[in-house]
């Protein structure tokens, strides 16, 4: 079995962004979650996973995070929204301690 990686989108409650791409999304949320100071997720509060995507390509999910990130703000939000019309936090019942 090869290993599954995540392009993912964080939003602030204020609904400011940040996309990433990781191998692990639930110990990736857990630290944006700890908040490393003066972090870009922690200094705004981007905590939220409103949006990921999984691939087995890791090359492929470098390219598609790069192409998420080079579009328009309207952009990303169309595309949060198709699939999580309510913002919901996909990663809420990951909180709590650290992933092992």
């Amino acid at each position: 079995m090869g290993r599954t990686f995540y392009v993912y989108i964080l939003s602030s409650l204020s609904r400011r962004l940040y996309t990433g791409v990781t191998n692990d999304l639930r110990r990736r949320l857990w630290e944006h979650r700890e908040g490393s100071p003066g972090s870009h997720t922690a200094r705004y509060r981007i905590t939220r996973l409103v949006y990921f995507e999984a691939t087995c390509d890791i090359r492929g999910a470098i390219a598609r995070e790069k192409q998420i990130k080079s579009w328009t703000r309207e952009k990303r939000l169309r595309l949060i929204e198709e699939s999580n019309p309510g913002w919901l936090d996909l990663g809420a019942k990951w909180s709590g301690s650290k992933p092992g």
